[in-house]
C-alpha cells in the first residue's frame, strides 16, 4: 500500500464540527486503500463508522444495492455507479456522508480501456434528501498500485474540499 500524505487532521477537524457528521466507505478499484488513511486518523472512532469493499457486481448490488442492469452495461465503472455505491455505503452503515470508488487499475482490452482511470463519488444524507457529486480521475502511464494510490489521493482531497465549502 502506498501512503501519500494528505490533511487528515483537518478531516477530523470538519467532520467533528457541530453538526458532527459521520463517514462511510465503499471500494472497488482503492480496495481498502480509502478506509485504510481513514483508519489512520487518531479518535478515527468518533466519525468513522465503517467500509465495504465490493470488488463484482453481484456484491455492489447484495450489500450497496447498485442497479445490475445499469452496472453490468457500464462493468460496473461509471459516475453513476459510483454515486449508487456512495449512497448504498451511507445507507448500510448510516452514516451522514460517504464515499465510492470503481475503476480500472490497469488497461483492459476487453473492455476498451486504453488508459486506467476511476470515478470516485461523494453522498452527503440532509435528512430526507441528498447531495451526490461524481469525478473522473484519469491515471496515464500509471502502474496498478500508482493508480490506486492516485484516486485514494483524489477522494480524500474531494472530501476535504467539499467540507470546506459546506462548513
Amino acid at each position: 500500500m502506498v501512503w501519500v500524505p494528505l490533511p487528515m487532521s483537518e478531516l477530523k477537524e470538519l467532520l467533528l464540527r457541530e453538526p458532527r457528521l459521520t463517514l462511510a466507505v465503499a471500494e472497488s478499484l482503492t480496495c481498502g486503500n480509502v478506509q485504510a488513511h481513514i483508519g489512520r486518523v487518531s479518535g478515527a472512532s468518533n466519525f468513522f463508522l465503517g467500509g465495504i469493499t465490493a470488488y463484482t457486481l453481484a456484491q455492489k448490488v447484495r450489500h450497496l444495492g447498485v442497479d445490475h442492469d445499469r452496472a453490468a452495461v457500464a462493468n460496473c465503472v461509471s459516475g453513476e455507479i459510483a454515486e449508487q455505491m456512495a449512497r448504498g455505503a451511507a445507507t448500510l452503515f448510516g452514516a451522514d456522508l460517504a464515499l465510492a470508488t470503481t475503476g480500472y487499475a490497469e488497461p483492459s482490452v476487453d473492455q476498451g480501456v486504453k488508459v486506467p482511470y476511476a470515478w470516485w463519488a461523494l453522498a452527503h444524507r440532509q435528512g430526507e434528501k441528498w447531495h451526490v457529486q461524481s469525478s473522473r480521475v484519469d491515471c496515464p502511464d500509471a502502474t496498478r498500485v500508482q493508480v490506486q494510490a492516485q484516486v485514494t489521493v483524489a477522494v480524500i482531497t474531494g472530501l476535504i474540499e467539499y467540507l470546506r465549502d459546506y462548513r
